[in-house]
């Protein structure tokens, strides 16, 4: 046994509470009907839907299994659910490009992440070389192009772009100098230049 009972005029909640175990759905009524009040026995596999007049439509089949819930819903009406189709495109449109930003964003950490974890592998081997350097040198240009293509797009903001490209620089120059590859020149002084 299920009793529902309806106020669909304006915003007012549509309430449906039911002794069984399954999610119902309710179609929007029309405006102009001012209160619905209903007992009746709804099977477990089917609902029936009301149109705008507010009269009975075809049963609606529930097979889902995930839709099965106890207790009561309350369900608000509002309105229309189709979109424009501009509004259609442009989510389209926003889904695609999400991805492709996300994807590059990614891409970037991926290869950041790789440059760090050499470098810190190279900080600790035993027989490193300068060459071993030129590979990772080749790496951080490119991070440094897919991080300039990923500002000129709009994906990263300018001074994110630029603490990225600072750490990875800090971070091979202090290799550098762990390894005694480069030594930094002597900073001057304020006072010397007075």
């Amino acid at each position: 046994m299920a009793s529902l009972s309806l106020a669909p005029c304006g915003l007012k909640p549509l309430s449906l509470s039911s002794n069984g175990n399954r999610y119902f759905s309710m179609a929007s009524l029309s405006c102009h009907a001012r209160s619905l009040s209903l007992s009746t026995s709804f099977s477990n596999a089917s609902l029936f839907s009301f149109s705008t007049a507010g009269t009975f439509c075809q049963p609606m089949r529930l097979s889902n299994k995930s839709q099965q819930r106890r207790g009561s819903l309350v369900v608000c009406e509002a309105g229309s659910t189709t979109k424009p189709d501009s509004a259609a495109k442009r989510m389209r449109q926003n889904a695609k490009r999400r991805l492709r930003n996300k994807a590059r964003k990614s891409e970037i950490r991926k290869r950041m992440r790789t440059v760090l974890w050499i470098l810190n592998s190279l900080r600790k081997k035993k027989n490193a070389t300068p060459e071993d350097i030129i590979p990772i040198e080749k790496m951080i240009s490119i991070i440094y192009s897919k991080i300039d293509k990923a500002v000129r797009v709009g994906v990263l903001h300018k001074n994110t772009a630029s603490h990225r490209k600072s750490r990875l620089a800090r971070r091979k120059k202090a290799l550098l100098i762990f390894r005694g590859w480069y030594t930094p020149a002597p900073e001057k002084s304020a006072s010397m230049s007075a």
